[in-house]
């Protein structure tokens, strides 16, 4: 079980260095066109390019933020369950896997409705639908890091 907690970790380590990366080029773009616009040259498709790097930062950070537990966590009502609060978690846990499984689904379900039709940008014409694939797969993976969760819950390394 280690092992398999160790890949995945080192999976979306990977995907917060690829966040991290989108999010500086996001705040290269956004400076470079607030300079250049100043003279009169401001960069065609900032804003959609923007857009489109937001997604793959939310998307490619939200499962190491998981990880860490570094989302807002309100366990005041299930603190004085005791060992009851172990099966509320993983249940909650089961839940949360259930619904992440839909939506990334859908996401995937989406991205293939882009590609099919053609979708781009309005003013540069990039392709809609990699980023969409690119959310889907990380509520796949966060799923998955769900998953983890419950296995740490059930070893009893989750606290």
């Amino acid at each position: 079980m280690k092992g398999f907690l160790t890949v995945v970790e080192k999976v979306i380590k990977f995907m917060e260095i690829v966040a991290g990366v989108a999010l500086t080029f996001i705040i290269l773009i956004t400076t470079a066109d607030v300079l250049l616009r100043a003279f009169g040259y401001p960069i065609l498709g900032t804003y959609e390019i923007v857009a489109i790097a937001g997604g793959v930062v939310i998307g490619f950070v939200t499962p190491i933020t998981s990880w860490r537990r570094g989302h807002v966590y309100v366990d005041f009502l299930t603190a004085k369950f005791g060992r009851g609060k172990k099966v509320i978690d993983a249940v909650t846990r089961v839940v949360a896997i259930a619904i992440l499984l839909v939506v990334g689904s859908s996401a995937m379900k989406i991205a293939g409705d882009l590609r099919r039709a053609g979708e781009v940008s309005a003013t540069i014409e990039l392709p809609l639908y990699p980023v969409a694939y690119a959310i889907g797969a990380s509520l796949f993976i966060l799923s998955v890091v769900v998953f983890c969760d419950i296995l740490k819950i059930k070893e009893g390394t989750y606290e």
